[in-house]
């Protein structure tokens, strides 16, 4: 293997596997075929990633047996009718249990190509190569897979782990800001949650990952892979300390929701979450005024919105949080800050006191 490349390891007994990042490993022949496990290869992507980074795929699966699916590009087709054609393709290839299906692409065709392989069959083996900032370091590790309903967001999918997961840095430079900036916010995320040095770095550094600066895009996926890789360990099916990965998300996935699957990118969606999560966390009086300010600055300056939509009113805000895996009965349940560098697990919490948050955060 190259001297360049890092690999970290997901512990998780017989279904551990390998996390690579690096420059350019979609063209590192050897990587990716020590992890497919038969003849037949299905390959997801979608119309964005395929006229980028498909041919470069091609040709290290040249060998094989190699179908692709190309879907449309966009949170809105998160869904299980294009799920349902990954499921097509496969049988008209007569592709058996064995297959391997490879993800090219972000969350959303991580999300999709994984519940795809988890039920094809009662399960094939699947490698992520993401192809976002916000799939490198969230969404691709970790197993969860999925796709969207009308009436919530990730709630029909299954914990399915990848055989392994190939992080190719080099691929974020045809990364649009608005993109790569929704990525940030899940970096930021893990420094809130339990990596307080990691958020001063974060703070030190943002207009080096705004540019692109390939040593720390490096540093930031590594570190967030790390962090993410260590709370899996420890709680694969989110049981227990995993809820805490889920930061800003209750807020989000309303907001994901409320306004239409693709309006607002996940990642802007989770970084505004995550600014009412801190707003609420200082009327529980854990956070004080002014580390509030500080974590709405970051985000300000990774050039997200930190701000709800106008649009979405209170009362379908907590209809929309109301359908949430973390819920228990019909009680709202929310991550909340103790400090930068600690969450809490879900807490329930009043419908009075979210709507004082939800009608009362103006930001800064």
């Amino acid at each position: 293997m190259m001297s360049n490349i890092k690999q970290l390891q997901l512990e998780l007994g017989t279904r551990s596997y390998p996390i690579f990042i690096g420059s350019n490993l979609l063209s590192q022949i050897d990587l990716l075929p020590q992890y497919i496990a038969s003849q037949q290869v299905i390959v997801i992507t979608n119309t964005t990633i395929a006229p980028l980074y498909l041919e470069k795929l091609k040709k290290i699966l040249a060998s094989y047996s190699l179908e692709c699916v190309i879907l449309p590009d966009g949170e809105q087709y998160k869904t299980l009718n294009y799920v349902e054609k990954i499921w097509t393709d496969l049988l008209d290839a007569k592709f058996n249990r064995k297959a391997t299906l490879i993800t090219l692409g972000g969350g959303v065709i991580g999300d999709m190509g994984g519940f795809a392989a988890a039920c094809y069959q009662r399960g094939i083996p699947f490698i992520q190569i993401p192809t976002t900032l916000l799939a490198q370091v969230d969404s691709s590790v970790g197993g969860k897979t999925g796709v969207n309903h009308v009436l919530g967001k990730n709630m029909i999918g299954a914990f399915y782990q990848p055989k392994a997961v190939l992080i190719d840095i080099s691929v974020l430079k045809t990364l649009n800001d608005r993109q790569l900036s929704a990525g940030i916010a899940e970096v930021i995320k893990y420094g809130l949650i339990r990596d307080p040095e990691f958020f001063e770095w974060i703070e030190k550094n943002i207009e080096r990952l705004l540019a692109k600066d390939e040593e720390a895009l490096s540093f930031a996926i590594e570190r967030s892979c790390l962090n993410k890789a260590e709370i899996v360990a420890e709680d694969e099916h989110e049981s227990g300390i995993r809820a805490i990965l889920n930061l800003g998300h209750t807020f989000g996935h309303a907001i994901e929701t409320g306004m239409g699957y693709g309006v607002y990118l996940h990642g802007e969606a989770v970084a505004i979450g995550t600014c009412l999560a801190a707003d609420l966390s200082r009327r529980l009086g854990y956070l004080n005024d002014e580390t509030v300010l500080r974590i709405i600055t970051l985000f300000q300056r990774a050039k997200l919105p930190t701000l709800s939509p106008e649009k979405l009113a209170t009362d379908r805000y907590l209809e929309l949080m109301s359908v949430d895996k973390k819920n228990i009965d019909d009680d709202i349940r929310v991550i909340i800050l103790k400090k930068i560098g600690k969450a809490n697990l879900p807490i329930k919490v009043t419908t009075a006191l979210l709507k004082e948050t939800l009608n009362g955060y103006r930001g800064v």
